[in-house]
């Protein structure tokens, strides 16, 4: 269905991403790729024509999800040996399949925190790719010896993560000339490691990076420019979490240790956690990772489990986030349930996973809520997700995704309930 053509949902359930009660016996119009009506339906509504018109069968509509912490060039389930041996262009194409699979997930837009480079974000929106529309930081910078460097002690780089969308920036000068190498090259998100982190080698979560006063650098650099961009930092334990938040990043990833100072500091300056709990609660198999690795995330596992749910009841603004390719693709919304988990009604956890995403990625004027004017992104489910949330998880529970007014995947034709009728004006 091309952008030209409408289509008009009826007798769905419409959970729009502001937090608002659903709407029952609803209606979605979209005409060339944006939505002109979303509401109770309508009795006469034969100035729609539409080309399509699905009757929802009861199916809850909701906004099309955002995962704002995805690495898409990588993949926790793939050995070392595939890292190394796969020659480029098929490692392209691996990337492809997780694009599509994350878009049948129900993600429609992700922000990619080191891999994808301009070309695969120009496929994507060229449709030379099928997948979620992205932003991209193309690498992630760290001091020698950070979460960016995995240099082993014996100088060779670890092979498991041998992916050409890190670097290393000492001094003010490298900080600055990599971001504007970076905005060269297309970022739209500068990526900074304020801490050390679980899967590089040679340091420790609570280990300091990049410095407040670097990220002030980055951000006086970032206001030269007259198109908006963000800081996301990874940021791990508290001393780095701190620097973050006061040197200006936009969100804070990860956020394992942060502390009452922290919230606060989040709460006065409106800065955006991105928990990745679908990362930070997975601890992996001990005989498939190297043991530093599995000890350290054993360990800030239960660290963040206490502290992030602290800070979520709190009420700091929360961005969905998964870490996907340190945990599996396309299983994003699994995100869901784990912030339910640790206190968030199943409500703010689809705002956080829809409304605030789209706040933090400077989106929400076409995207995170199904309302008049807006891009047409949305998913239809059968469960209830303020009741059962934790099936969103599962890939097959997402029965119809629409992108941009087009229907890009549509389980509904093997299943009861809903019914396809066409018509023209």
């Amino acid at each position: 269905m091309s952008h030209g053509g409408t289509i008009r949902l009826t007798n769905v359930r419409i959970i729009d991403g502001t937090g608002g009660a659903p709407v029952d016996n609803g209606e979605v119009v979209a005409t060339n790729g944006r939505l002109t009506y979303v509401g109770p339906q309508r009795e006469d509504a034969a100035e729609v024509t539409p080309v399509r018109t699905v009757d929802g069968g009861g199916r809850t509509v909701l906004p099309g999800f955002f995962d704002t912490h995805v690495h898409a060039t990588t993949a926790v389930e793939e050995n070392a040996r595939d890292v190394v041996s796969d020659a480029g262009s098929y490692a392209t194409l691996k990337t492809a399949r997780r694009l599509r699979r994350t878009l049948d997930a129900g993600i429609t837009t992700i922000r990619d925190l080191g891999g994808l480079d301009h070309g695969m974000q120009r496929a994507l929106d060229d449709g030379l790719i099928t997948g979620p529309r992205a932003r991209i930081a193309v690498q992630v910078i760290s001091p020698t010896g950070g979460h960016a460097d995995l240099t082993l002690p014996n100088g060779k780089v670890m092979p498991l993560m041998n992916v050409p969308s890190l670097c290393v920036a000492d001094t003010d000068e490298d900080v600055l000339i990599t971001v504007r190498t970076l905005i060269r090259s297309g970022a739209d998100v500068i990526k900074v490691c304020t801490t050390g982190g679980v899967s590089s080698p040679t340091d420790q979560p609570d280990d300091l990076g990049i410095t407040e006063h670097q990220i002030a650098l980055i951000r006086a650099e970032l206001e030269r420019h007259s198109r908006p961009r963000q800081i996301a930092a990874h940021a791990q334990g508290t001393a780095g979490i701190l620097a973050a938040i006061r040197g200006g990043v936009d969100s804070v990833e990860h956020g394992y240790e942060i502390d009452d100072e922290g919230i606060e500091l989040m709460l006065d300056k409106g800065t955006f956690l991105v928990p990745t709990l679908s990362a930070a609660l997975r601890v992996p198999d001990p005989a498939l990772v190297p043991p530093y690795l599995y000890e350290k995330k054993v360990r800030w596992s239960e660290i963040a489990r206490e502290n992030l749910a602290r800070a979520i009841q709190a009420g700091v603004e929360v961005a969905l986030g998964t870490d996907a390719g340190v945990c599996p693709h396309a299983q994003n919304l699994l995100e869901l349930a784990h912030m339910v988990d640790l206190g968030m009604s199943p409500s703010d956890a689809i705002v956080a996973g829809t409304a605030n995403a789209a706040r933090l990625l400077g989106l929400a004027g076409e995207l995170g809520t199904l309302e008049a004017g807006k891009i047409a992104d949305l998913v239809a489910v059968s469960v209830d997700p303020l009741t059962d949330i934790a099936t969103l998880a599962d890939p097959d529970a997402i029965e119809l995704v629409v992108k941009e007014g087009v229907v890009v995947k549509d389980l509904t034709a093997t299943k009861t309930g809903m019914a396809t009728t066409r018509r023209t004006a």
